[in-house]
C-alpha cells in the first residue's frame, strides 16, 4: 500500500487525475490524503467533490476554509462571492448527499503508522497534539450536530484571533476554525494574523509577523505535519512541516508527495480555464 498526499485542488480535478495516473494510484490498495479546499475557483468543484467522496475509505481529507465556505452558503448563512465556482454543486441531483458527506469530514487526520498529521492551515504554536485533537473534536461535533447552521453562522463573523484557556466554548470553536483553516502567520505575542498572505522573507514578510511553524513558542509536536492553504509559500519543507499548496489555482502547480517512504515528490502544471 502506498500513501500519497496532495495539496489544495480547489476544483482542479484534471491535474489531480494526471498525477494519480503517473503513480499508478490504485484505490483498492492505496490511500490519497487531501489537505482540504477541495472546491472553489477551479472549473470542476462538483466533479472534485464526487471524485473524493467516491474514493470512500481510500481518501483522507480535512476541511479547508473554502470547504466551510461552501457549507455556509448551503446553510443559507453566507452569500456566494464573485469569484466562486460552486453553482454546479447547488443544482446537482446529489447535492444534499455531497453536503452531508462534507460535514462529516474532520479538521485533523493522524496516522501513527507513518507518524504524520494532516491539517489545512496549521497547528497553533501553543497547542500540543492532545489540545489540537480536543479543540478540533469540539468543532467537528458541533458541525455534525443538529445545531450546525448556528455554528456556521457564528463562523461567518468569527474574529477570535487570541488564544486563552478561559475562552467560552463558542470562542474556542471560533479560534479553532481560524487557526486550523485560516492561519499563516502569528504575531510574536501569538495573536493570529489572518490578513497577510504573502511569501516568507524580509522583502515581503511584515517584520512583526512569524510563520506559525517557525514561532519560537511552538510546541514540538512529534508528528510530521502536512498542510496546505498557503499558495504564496508553495511547496515548503521546514522544521518537520511540509506545505503542499503550490498555487494550482493561480496557474502554477499541483503537488503530490508519497508519505509512507522516501517522500517522492511529483508536480504538474495547472492550466487556468479560458
Amino acid at each position: 500500500m502506498a500513501i500519497y498526499a496532495v495539496g489544495d485542488i480547489q476544483g482542479y480535478l484534471q491535474p489531480l487525475l494526471q498525477l494519480l495516473e503517473k503513480v499508478n494510484f490504485n484505490p483498492k490498495n492505496d490511500q490519497l490524503w487531501l489537505t482540504g479546499d477541495l472546491v472553489n475557483r477551479g472549473p470542476e468543484s462538483l466533479e472534485s467533490l464526487r471524485f473524493v467522496r467516491n474514493l470512500g475509505k481510500s481518501a483522507k481529507t480535512v476541511l479547508g476554509n473554502h470547504d466551510l465556505h461552501l457549507l455556509a452558503i448551503a446553510a443559507g448563512v453566507r452569500k456566494e462571492k464573485r469569484n466562486d465556482t460552486l453553482k454546479s454543486i447547488f443544482t446537482a441531483p446529489d447535492y444534499e448527499e455531497l453536503i452531508n458527506w462534507l460535514r462529516l469530514q474532520p479538521l485533523v487526520h493522524i496516522d501513527p503508522s507513518i507518524n504524520t498529521l494532516m491539517i489545512h492551515a496549521g497547528v497553533f504554536p501553543l497547542w500540543d497534539e492532545k489540545m489540537l485533537l480536543n479543540y478540533s473534536g469540539e468543532f467537528e461535533k458541533a458541525l455534525r450536530s443538529d445545531q450546525y447552521i448556528k455554528l456556521l453562522k457564528n463562523l461567518n463573523k468569527s474574529q477570535q484571533t487570541k488564544w486563552k484557556k478561559s475562552l467560552s466554548l463558542r470562542d474556542q470553536i471560533s479560534f479553532t476554525f481560524n487557526s486550523c483553516t485560516r492561519m499563516r502567520f502569528c504575531t510574536p505575542e501569538l495573536r493570529l494574523d489572518l490578513d497577510f498572505k504573502g511569501e516568507l522573507g524580509p522583502q515581503s514578510q511584515a517584520q512583526s509577523l512569524v510563520p506559525w511553524f517557525q514561532h519560537p513558542s511552538r510546541h514540538k509536536i512529534k508528528q510530521r505535519i502536512i498542510f496546505g492553504h498557503w499558495s504564496a509559500l508553495g511547496f515548503h519543507n521546514d522544521t518537520n512541516t511540509i506545505c503542499l499548496d503550490s498555487g494550482c489555482i493561480w496557474g502554477r502547480k499541483l503537488t503530490l508527495i508519497r508519505l509512507d517512504k522516501d517522500e517522492q515528490i511529483l508536480q504538474i502544471p495547472c492550466e487556468q480555464p479560458s
